[in-house]
C-alpha cells in the first residue's frame, strides 16, 4: 500500500518523497516490495477527484506498476484511496489533496476489480466507477480498512494499561522522594532506576503525555536532573526539590489521566515512535547522566512497545504478514539489551554496539507500517 500525509512528520513511514503540486506541497509517504525505481512508461492517467467525477479518467487499464496523476477538481480537500471493490482492501491513498493541487500515487496491481474512493471534507466517501483488471502481475501490498470502531475498544484497554502503569510509577516515585527527604542517597540511588523503568515502560515518547513529559523526563527536570545529582554527589538539601517536583509532576500525570482521551491513531504511531526514541536517545548514551542505565531504559521502552502490539494483535494479525518477523526481532532486540544490562553505552565495545544498533534498526523497519495499517479509514 503507498500512502500521502499532507505535512512532512517524524513519522515511522519506509520511504519520504516530497511532491509539488499546484499552490501546496504534499509529502508521499511509499511502502513498495519492489526494488525498480523507474516509473511507468507512458504518461500517467489524470484521475479526476472531485463530488461529481469523483475516479474518472482511468484509461488503459493494465495490471503491474503504475503511476496515476490525481487532480482535485473540486472546491474542498479531499484523501483519496484506490480500493479493490470486492475485498475493501486499500492499495494506495494520498491525503491532503487540496483544491486544484495534484499529486502523483505510484501503487502495484493485480487481477480484479479496482476503484477510486473519494473522502472530501464534509461528504460521505464517494467511489469511482469500477475497472476490471486482467493480467498475471502481482498486486503490492494492501490493507483491509481499520475503522475506529475496531480500535476504540483497544485504546480502552491501552488506557487502562496506561492508568495502571501510572499508579506503579506514582508509588515508586513517592518511594524516591521520601529517600531523599529523609536524606538516604544510598536508598534513593538503589530506587531511582525501578522510578525511571516504571516511567519507561509506559510509552511515553514523543511527548504522549503533554508538558508532563518533559516535567518528568525531560533533560532540565524530573528524573534526569535526579539522576546527575544522584551520581555527582550532589547534597541531598540541593536533590530535595528535585525529588518533591518530580514527585508533584508524577501524582499530577496521574489525576489528568482520566480527563485525557488517546487518538485512536495515535496507538499505531505508538509502537514505532517508542523504540525510534530509544534508538536515539538511550543507545546513543545521550541520556546518561551518571548511572549507566541507558541500555536498562532500552529495554523498558521495549517493553512498552510490546504492551502496544499485543493490545493491537486483533487488528494487526489478519492485515500485516510481516508481524512474526516483528517478534523475531524484538526477541533478538531483548536478547541483547538483557545480556548488557547497567552497563554505559561508551564501554560497549564496537561488536555489541552493531549488533544493537543492527537489530533495533531492524525492528523499526518491521514496526515502519504498523502506524498506516492501523490508520483510521473512512470507507462508507
Amino acid at each position: 500500500m503507498t500512502r500521502s500525509d499532507p505535512v512532512p512528520t517524524l513519522r515511522p513511514l519506509p520511504t519520504a518523497i516530497a511532491v509539488i503540486g499546484v499552490g501546496a506541497v504534499v509529502a508521499v509517504a511509499v511502502w513498495r516490495p519492489w526494488e525498480s525505481t523507474a516509473d511507468a512508461a507512458g504518461a500517467p492517467p489524470q484521475i479526476t477527484v472531485s463530488r461529481s467525477q469523483c475516479g474518472q479518467g482511468w484509461t488503459g487499464p493494465k495490471t503491474g506498476r503504475q503511476t496515476f496523476t490525481l487532480h482535485n477538481t473540486g472546491d474542498a480537500a479531499a484523501e483519496v484511496d484506490l480500493v479493490e471493490v470486492a475485498s475493501n482492501k486499500v492499495y494506495a491513498e494520498v491525503e491532503g489533496l487540496g483544491p486544484n493541487t495534484s499529486a502523483p500515487m505510484d501503487v502495484q496491481l493485480g487481477a480484479g476489480q479496482f476503484a477510486f474512493r473519494c473522502l472530501i471534507e464534509d461528504t460521505d466517501p464517494i467511489t469511482g466507477p469500477v475497472t476490471q483488471l486482467q493480467g498475471d502481475a502481482k498486486g503490492g501490498p494492501a490493507v483491509v480498512p481499520v475503522t475506529k470502531n475496531d480500535l476504540l475498544p483497544l485504546v480502552k484497554q491501552y488506557e487502562a494499561a496506561v492508568a495502571t502503569g501510572v499508579a506503579d510509577l506514582a508509588a515508586k516515585t513517592d518511594k524516591l522522594r521520601d529517600d531523599v527527604d529523609a536524606g538516604n542517597l544510598d536508598a534513593a540511588r538503589a530506587d531511582w532506576l525501578p522510578a525511571h523503568l516504571a516511567y519507561n515502560s509506559l510509552g511515553a515518547a514523543y511527548d504522549a503525555f503533554g508538558d508532563f513529559s518533559d516535567k518528568i523526563d525531560g533533560s532540565d527536570a524530573g528524573f534526569h536532573p535526579l539522576e546527575k545529582g544522584l551520581w555527582h554527589n550532589a547534597s541531598a538539601a540541593d536533590l530535595k526539590p528535585v525529588a518533591d517536583q518530580l514527585a508533584t509532576d508524577v501524582h499530577g500525570l496521574q489525576n489528568e489521566l482520566p480527563n485525557d482521551q488517546v487518538d485512536p491513531n495515535d496507538l499505531g504511531l505508538r509502537a514505532h515512535e517508542i523504540m525510534e526514541n530509544a534508538l536515539q536517545f538511550e543507545l546513543t548514551g545521550e541520556n546518561d547522566q551518571g548511572s549507566g542505565t541507558t541500555l536498562n531504559t532500552a529495554l523498558a521502552n521495549l517493553d512498552g512497545t510490546a504492551k502496544v502490539l499485543a493490545i493491537l494483535d486483533p487488528v494487526l494479525k489478519p492485515r500485516y504478514p510481516d508481524l512474526p518477523a516483528v517478534q523475531k526481532w524484538s526477541d533478538r532486540t531483548r536478547a541483547l539489551l538483557t545480556a548488557h544490562l547497567n552497563t554505559p553505552v561508551g564501554q560497549l565495545d564496537r561488536t555489541t554496539r552493531q549488533q544493537l544498533n543492527g537489530a533495533v534498526g531492524e525492528l523499526l523497519e518491521k514496526l515502519a507500517p504498523v502506524a498506516a495499517i492501523c490508520e483510521v479509514r473512512r470507507s462508507s
